[in-house]
């Protein structure tokens, strides 16, 4: 069992403040990492400390700009493995090109697989992340990879809130029902689906609610907003279905393009988000955005990945 003093945790730039709390978590400092920029826009990374031997995790989301975050954790990890440290684990938060994971059409790549291959290549041991876009990307790394459910996270704020009361889990679209079914059970109410029409990328059309939301306060469950189209439509549709309230809760905020003047334009009362991806001045003043931390179960996740304990073991809901 290795001592907590062979354990460092570095971060990118996509990921400073959650790291920070991650640390404290542990109970460490964060480690001391240069990752900055030369004038030519290339990206510079120093690690600070000796990490000979040590247990090396590093942190960064794969967050708009995508790219940019991508490229840091690759030359994170190059540094780590040549400065000779014992395990390299690349915790990803937000996992980005998540999307890209299937041939949905002629000539497309799978850039998803690609990204896996990336970062496989740059000599990482295993991969800590959050909330897959598609489960079957686990299946892309030939390498041990962890991946964590931020469900635990919003049903103790649920709990904690007590808006279990007369609540109605819904999953956005017939992909996500599996999680919303688990979500739904771990806080013991009902489950209800949107069933939707997609006629293009980034454009969707609500088509029917398939369940009993009339009366109910509802909770739409889904793993990101992006333009927030299809959740503001899905909103919309469950209050012509009667329900009496709309709460939104998502792990990733990635908010690009319109997102936030969707939301604000809409009935959603609340948005409940994780800390993968920092909000942007503008979205963290909207008071609708509330703000969860991922910090606990990442931290947890690398406390019992250096302790050789189980890590599935913490979604026992026994």
């Amino acid at each position: 069992m290795a001592p907590t003093n062979d354990l460092r945790i570095f971060s990118g730039n996509a990921s400073r403040a959650l790291t920070d709390l991650i640390c404290a978590h542990v109970g460490i400092e964060p480690g001391r990492a240069i990752v900055s920029q030369f004038s030519d826009g290339e990206i510079r990374v120093q690690i600070d400390e000796h990490i000979r031997g040590r247990d090396v995790f590093l942190v960064n989301s794969t967050s708009p700009p995508v790219n940019h975050h991508l490229m840091e954790l690759l030359i994170l990890i190059d540094a780590a493995k040549r400065a000779s440290a014992e395990r390299v684990t690349a915790v990803i938060p937000y996992f980005g090109y998540a999307r890209q994971d299937r041939k949905h059409k002629g000539r497309v790549p799978i850039t998803a697989k690609l990204v896996a291959n990336l970062i496989t290549a740059a000599g990482v041991d295993r991969v800590l992340t959050v909330d897959l876009h598609c489960g079957q990307i686990q299946g892309f790394f030939d390498i041990p990879l962890d991946h964590l459910a931020s469900d635990i996270v919003f049903a103790n704020e649920m709990f904690k809130q007590a808006l279990q009361e007369n609540l109605a889990v819904i999953a956005p679209d017939v992909g996500s029902v599996g999680r919303a079914r688990e979500f739904a059970s771990r806080l013991g109410v009902p489950l209800a689906i949107v069933e939707k029409r997609r006629p293009k990328e980034n454009v969707s059309e609500v088509m029917n609610v398939i369940g009993d939301v009339e009366g109910k306060n509802v909770l739409i469950l889904d793993d990101m907003i992006d333009t927030a189209g299809t959740l503001v439509k899905a909103a919309r549709a469950l209050k012509e279905f009667g329900a009496l309230s709309v709460r939104a809760c998502t792990t990733h905020p990635v908010l690009s393009g319109p997102a936030l003047d969707n939301i604000e334009n809409s009935v959603l009362e609340e948005v409940l988000v994780s800390d993968s991806i920092p909000l942007s001045p503008q979205a963290a003043a909207n008071p609708r955005f509330k703000v969860l931390t991922l910090a606990p179960l990442i931290g947890e996740a690398i406390r019992r990945i250096h302790k050789d304990e189980s890590v599935s073991s913490l979604f026992d809901t026994n």
